[in-house]
Formats: C-alpha cells, sequence, structure tokens
C-alpha cells in the first residue's frame, strides 16, 4: 500500500513539474510574440514620422531623417535576404555572422543621428552632415553587397537546378519519341504469315495465309494468359 501511494506521488509531481514547464514554455512564447508585435509597431511608427520629417522639412531636419530611413530600410531588406537565404544555403551562416557586426554599426549610427536631430546648433550640424552620410553610405553600401551577393547566389543555384532539370526533360522527350525504333506489336497480328517453303507455289492464296484454326494470337503483356481448354 505504501508503495502505491509512493509511485501514486511520484507521478502526480511529474505531472504538476510537465504542467509548470509547458506553462513556462507557453508564457514566454507568448510574451515573444507580444514583444515581436510592439516593435514591429514602433518601427512602423518610427518609419512613419520619419518619412514625414524627410518630406515635410528641408535643411538637416529633412537630411537627418532620409539618412535614418536609407540605413534602416537598407539593414532591414540585407536581414531579410540572408535569413531566407540561409534556410537553404548553411554557408550564408557565415555572412549573417558578419552583418550582426555591421548591423551594430548601423545601430550606434542610428541613435547618434536620432540624437542630433534635437540639436538646437543648427550651423555645427550643417558642417557634420557631409561625414554622417559618408558612414551612412559606407554601412548601407556594404548591406547592399551582402544583400545581392546573396540574390546572386540564390539565382545561380535555381538557374543550374533548372538548366539540369531542363536537360533531363530533354532526354527523357527524346526517349517518349523514339518510336521509329520500336515494332508496334500490332503489327505482328496483322501481318499476313508467309507460306513455307517448297509449296509448289510462290503467292500463297487466302487459304494458305489464313491462321491455322487452332492457331491463337499471342496474348498482350498486359493480358492474362488463357486457361487451357478441359479435355474429356
Amino acid at each position: 500500500m505504501e508503495a502505491a501511494l509512493i509511485i501514486f506521488a511520484l507521478m502526480m509531481l511529474v505531472v504538476v513539474g510537465l504542467g509548470a514547464y509547458l506553462t513556462v514554455k507557453a508564457v514566454g512564447a507568448a510574451k515573444r510574440g507580444v514583444e515581436r508585435t510592439v516593435n514591429q509597431a514602433r518601427r512602423t511608427v518610427e518609419d512613419t514620422a520619419l518619412k514625414a520629417k524627410s518630406f515635410g522639412q528641408i535643411g538637416t531636419a529633412g537630411a537627418l531623417a532620409q539618412l535614418r530611413l536609407d540605413l534602416r530600410a537598407s539593414l532591414r531588406a540585407t536581414r531579410q535576404a540572408l535569413e531566407d537565404g540561409a534556410r537553404t544555403d548553411a554557408s550564408l551562416r557565415e555572412s549573417l555572422g558578419l552583418f550582426e557586426r555591421l548591423s551594430e554599426h548601423g545601430h550606434e549610427l542610428d541613435e547618434e543621428l536620432k540624437r542630433l536631430e534635437s540639436e538646437p546648433d543648427k550651423s555645427s550640424l550643417a558642417e557634420r552632415l557631409p561625414e554622417l552620410r559618408e558612414r551612412t553610405e559606407r554601412i548601407t553600401h556594404a548591406a547592399e553587397s551582402l544583400r545581392w551577393a546573396a540574390r546572386d547566389r540564390a539565382r545561380r543555384f535555381a538557374e543550374d537546378d533548372l538548366t539540369a532539370l531542363s536537360a533531363e526533360i530533354e532526354v527523357e522527350s527524346g526517349a517518349l519519341r523514339d518510336w521509329s525504333s520500336r515494332s508496334n506489336p500490332l503489327d505482328d497480328l496483322t501481318e499476313p504469315r508467309q507460306a513455307p517453303s517448297g509449296t509448289g507455289s510462290s503467292t500463297p492464296g487466302p487459304e494458305a495465309a489464313a491462321l491455322p484454326p487452332t492457331a491463337k494470337p499471342a496474348p498482350y503483356p498486359w493480358q492474362k494468359a488463357p486457361r487451357p481448354e478441359a479435355t474429356t
């Protein structure tokens, strides 16, 4: 009795522990989903505000907003291209590591540009603008280089696969059209038989060309062999 109670208690502990583990996992997954949604919403709001500033403001404020838009759009597109390609091409994982390092520089620059939007000294900001534009272009150029290399690699793989598939299809199509070297099985049934040599007649008549009463055509390969007739 005591052994049964101990086993029952252990089973209850396992069930409770498993339930707690699954609950924690579910809460963690829900939390990550909420965080992704919040981050996506925040990025959308920020991008919309930056677009409004780049079009609605002139001078350094509009230039800074446009630099941030270019930087964020380039890094976002590169990340998406590398992550999509890495699912089927393991060699792109190293490229993702390089992109993460580049992304850190991009994040630092984006934060700096964001702080400078509220800079009251517009003359000093105008002097720094060429340097900020040059840094942005260096990061976006590096990101574009990774992105287009990944896309070219994926396109090359697709072209090679299509070329190999087209060659296989051409071979199969040629085999399907090669009916000239194969005899039609119906020809053996419809072709008149030649009379045996030495019958004294070179031109057999209809009676000689006809099949003997007991002869029957051979069955097709997909037909069952006829059952032998019962003898009495």
